[in-house]
């Protein structure tokens, strides 16, 4: 797939991306910057560099709300300008979003709106509730997981909330690297 609808996320070994607790000031939660260690290899020319470098090349950004708020609205730029869709149930009047960003309250809209602009680029997906969404919607091509080793043992969970469809995923990639495995799957269409 030239331009795929891709899942961007670190994940602890027993499913959490965020610890308990996470709100403005803590958005990670207790201990959950944990799982974001890799990073300070994203320079190197290693897996996690690689990776990196992958994410930044996407050409859109789908974002769930509570993300989006919690990352301070990304200041309206995700990363090079890139356009953000912030896939939400409302809109609250007045409520206009900074810089590259815009509120999308349909899944299907959102999907087709982000993987257009991509352009032949990926799309980048953040946010447990707009990858549920998205997958439930059947528009996630890919999911790259950042699983690192540690068992947060609470806090917001992945895919908590995805209903009770079965979806097939195939291990495309897997790079090892301090303190991280990088784990590509492409979802099996049904």
């Amino acid at each position: 797939m030239s331009n795929p609808i891709r899942l961007y996320m670190s994940m602890s070994l027993d499913g959490y991306i965020a610890g308990p607790d996470d709100r403005p000031g803590q958005e990670l939660g207790r201990a959950g910057g944990r799982l974001f260690n890799w990073l300070d290899d994203r320079e190197s020319d290693g897996p996690s560099g690689q990776v990196y470098r992958e994410a930044l090349a996407t050409g859109a950004v789908i974002s769930g709300r509570r993300t989006f708020e919690l990352a301070g609205r990304w200041q309206g730029d995700h990363h090079d300008g890139v356009p953000i869709f912030v896939l939400t149930h409302q809109v609250d009047e007045g409520d206009v979003p900074p810089g590259h960003a815009r509120f999308v309250t349909d899944v299907d809209d959102c999907a087709r709106q982000a993987r257009a602009a991509a352009s032949d680029r990926p799309v980048m997906v953040h946010g447990a509730s707009a990858a549920q969404a998205l997958l439930r919607g059947g528009h996630i091509d890919e999911m790259e997981i950042h699983l690192v080793p540690v068992l947060l043992g609470g806090g917001r969970r992945l895919f908590d909330h995805l209903g009770g469809e079965h979806i097939e995923l195939d291990l495309v990639r897997r790079l090892e690297d301090r303190d991280v495995t990088h784990l590509r799957y492409a979802v099996v269409p049904a």
